[in-house]
């Protein structure tokens, strides 16, 4: 699994609207950066995550990360030493590169008024990074679309509870 944020939105936006059947979100977002003071404190807190993959590796850095992305039961577990295995996979060069994409984000919050097909929105309870408000702000933009919220679980929900994933997953596809 790649993990991305934003560019299925914004891939929506460019070319896919009117052939999409369905459309999952999980663990996303449609928000551009926040401006003034919070837009400089997560420049800041991702240039500080760059300059530690630089200066420790690619682990160390998300070791640090990955608390803030799941749930704090999973610290230490099977699903936080599989987020550090997919970074340690990578490169300080590649996880710049995200960062300057997260950075200079489109707003696609007005594509999702124009999703036209079934829609799930999913996110972790506990998801700090794209909390449930930011999803079901999603939800409401895309006229019927699903929203589930898993329990205990965080930003990387597929990695953490992959069974309540599958299981939303499967129900919504059968509706």
């Amino acid at each position: 699994r790649r993990h991305t944020r934003y560019p299925l939105v914004t891939g929506v936006q460019t070319c896919a609207l009117p052939i999409l059947e369905r459309l999952a979100l999980l663990d996303t977002g449609a928000a551009p950066l926040p401006e003034g003071e919070a837009a400089e404190r997560e420049r800041a807190f991702r240039m500080n995550l760059l300059a530690l993959a630089r200066r420790e590796g690619m682990r160390t850095m998300a070791a640090e990360w990955a608390r803030g992305m799941v749930h704090p039961s999973r610290i230490g577990g099977a699903a936080f030493e599989a987020v550090l295995d997919m970074f340690e996979r990578r490169s300080a060069d590649i996880f710049e590169a995200q960062l300057h994409a997260l950075l200079a984000r489109p707003d696609a919050q007005p594509v999702l008024a124009q999703v036209a097909c079934p829609t799930l929105v999913l996110t972790g309870e506990n998801d700090d990074w794209s909390p449930p408000a930011a999803h079901r702000r999603m939800q409401e933009a895309v006229a019927g679309a699903t929203l589930v919220v898993v329990p205990e679980a965080g930003h990387m929900t597929t990695l953490e509870v992959p069974q309540a994933v599958t299981a939303a997953m499967a129900g919504w596809l059968a509706a």
